[in-house]
């Protein structure tokens, strides 16, 4: 091989035209001579020479003949729809995560770091640090999200969620088999959303701390939301709307007897159930509503009455009811213990325990008769407590009664039995006071062998639904019934009763935090973001890094030989990112 022929005769016409206009500029051969030696005409010569010097006038610093490798990676070719959306997403104050979880939504793959590079590109300055409610509150330039449709499972898929946390939910409802209840439940199925899709897309905006249904922007176009519930992504508000106005009383009542047993099954109901009643105020046109007391609110108003059935062990709500009217008040303390022995899973329940407006003293004889036991408390009228206050210092003996954190309490109490109007049998009165209260308490009972600070004790755990209630009021926004987004309000009873005891279950795994109420369970262990990886036998969670995951990845590893039918018998497998 002749190396001087490579550079005396070139081949490539890039080359060729280097060489020639080499000549013509620093050799300062003439333009004919030039042309000749090289192979050009001369008219082809001059406008070369013509086409060169316009390129190094138009950019001046570009390389013509040699390309120039630069280190690092390739500069993609910019989209500019991309680019577009990238910047009105930012301009609704969204962040890059928030974006990447949009643009996912509607099926554009995209990283956070270019995400991140654009808005560079672009000046925009980081976003300042924002809390939760700020958030959703953001105002939100709408891109249309995709229409809900059954999840199409695809190997090597990958995709963003700023909800990704409530995937821990899932082993939970596989293990007590609660994806079966809602399978043979006789909840509606839609055209294009199935039976078990349409209920987990509820327990989703329930589970996921959703305020406002109404407020119809990213949930609806995150993909992990839509994953959760066996979709693309999550179904419009209108839907939500609309399914819910198709369900029935009989069918919720239905679905809450077939969680009984489960409750039972797994040792989940004891031997007492604590009863409540909670007002929930609704927005809409309320002339057919009776006026209820609203502690939260601390005045009367138009509102719907619901009862709540709690164990006061686990936490687990059995039973609620939304249909309450004035007349039936009373009556509803034998509507529960109907519900409670219809079911097919029989469990001894021995004490019901309420307060002293929940029923009236002709219930309480019919309790009796149904030797259940009942701890309640005596409405004192001023006759009554004098009376009490009147009691000799020789009648009142000192106990020690337990308290929540292994604690004890001195209680000053006066145990005795007596005879009430309307009740017509002898029943037990146990007096309290040094207890903080101005007035004395009258707990009333029908049990005459249980242990006086064990009466007191019982009843002291039934502000326990008191404090479930208050939760679902603030956590899962029961009292939130909007009038622009009317979800039917003993259906959305029934799915705040079913995403609160997921979330006892969940916190039942969690040791030490288990007495954590569920807001802040959900701040702790829920409230996180992360990707979802779809591989042929296996699903991972890929979650960003928290103060308590290593614990959640450690409890989630019992979980981790669990088959999902939903997923076409695929495990799922919780891993921690390398980011925050």
């Amino acid at each position: 091989m002749n190396e001087k022929n490579y550079f005396l005769k070139p081949n490539s016409t890039a080359q060729k035209q280097y060489e020639a206009l080499r000549a013509y500029f620093v050799d300062n051969i003439s333009a004919a001579e030039t042309a000749k030696k090289n192979g050009y005409t001369l008219r082809a010569f001059t406008s070369l020479v013509a086409d060169f010097r316009k390129k190094r006038r138009n950019n001046p610093d570009n390389e013509i003949f040699f390309q120039v490798k630069k280190p690092g990676r390739k500069i993609e070719k910019k989209d500019s729809s991309i680019i577009s959306k990238v910047i009105s997403l930012r301009k609704a104050y969204l962040s890059v995560p928030d974006i990447k979880v949009v643009l996912n939504g509607k099926n554009i793959e995209i990283s956070e770091k270019k995400i991140y590079l654009i808005l560079k590109d672009e000046g925009f300055a980081r976003l300042p640090r924002r809390s939760k409610k700020a958030k959703q509150e953001s105002s939100f330039s709408k891109i249309v999200p995709e229409k809900s449709s059954p999840l199409q499972l695809k190997s090597d898929d990958t995709f963003s969620s700023n909800s990704i946390g409530i995937m821990l939910f899932w082993p939970i409802i596989r293990k007590f088999g609660i994806d079966a209840v809602i399978e043979n439940s006789d909840y509606p199925a839609t055209t294009t959303i199935s039976k078990f899709s349409s209920i987990m897309s509820f327990l989703a905006l329930k589970l996921s701390n959703i305020r406002r249904y109404s407020a119809d922007d990213i949930w609806c176009m995150d993909r992990g939301q839509g994953f959760f519930a066996q979709l693309n992504v999550l179904p419009k508000n209108a839907w939500f709307s609309s399914y819910s106005h198709r369900i029935r009383k009989e069918d919720n009542l239905a679905f809450l007897r077939e969680l009984h047993k489960l409750w039972i099954e797994n040792g989940l109901l004891g031997d007492t159930i604590n009863l409540d009643f909670t007002t929930i105020p609704y927005w809409g046109d309320n002339g057919h509503l009776e006026n209820n007391w609203s502690g939260k609110r601390r005045h009367a108003l138009s509102s719907m009455l619901a009862v709540l059935a709690q164990d006061p062990d686990s936490g687990i709500i059995d039973y609620g009811d939304a249909d309450i009217v004035h007349k039936n008040e009373s009556a509803v303390v034998l509507e529960f213990l109907d519900f409670y022995r219809e079911s097919k899973k029989k469990k001894d329940l021995e004490y019901l325990v309420f307060d002293s407006k929940f029923t009236n003293y002709q219930n309480l004889s019919k309790l009796d008769d149904e030797n259940i036991k009942f701890v309640t408390i005596r409405r004192r009228g001023k006759k009554i407590v004098d009376e009490v206050n009147n009691f000799p210092a020789s009648k009142w003996v000192k106990k020690r009664v337990p308290c929540a954190g292994n604690k004890v309490r001195n209680l000053r109490v006066n145990d005795s039995i007596l005879l009430l109007k309307g009740y017509d049998k002898k029943i037990r009165q146990i007096a309290i006071t040094g207890h903080g209260k101005i007035k004395p308490a009258l707990i009333i009972t029908n049990d005459f062998e249980l242990k006086t600070e064990d009466v007191v004790r019982k009843y002291t755990k039934r502000w326990i639904v008191e404090k479930s209630i208050s939760e679902q009021i603030d956590f899962f926004h029961l009292n939130r019934v909007s009038s622009s987004m009317v979800i039917k309000v003993d259906f959305d009873l029934t799915m705040t009763i079913l995403a609160h005891n997921l979330y006892r279950l969940l916190a039942d795994k969690l040791d030490r935090y288990s007495h954590y109420s569920d807001i802040k369970i959900y701040e702790q262990f829920i409230m996180n973001s992360g990707e979802i990886n779809i591989f042929n036998d296996q699903v991972h969670v890929m979650l960003k890094k928290k103060k308590n995951l290593p614990l959640v990845l450690s409890i989630m590893e019992e979980f981790s030989s669990v088959k999902y039918p939903w997923l076409k018998n695929r495990t799922l497998e919780f891993r921690g990112m390398s980011n925050s």
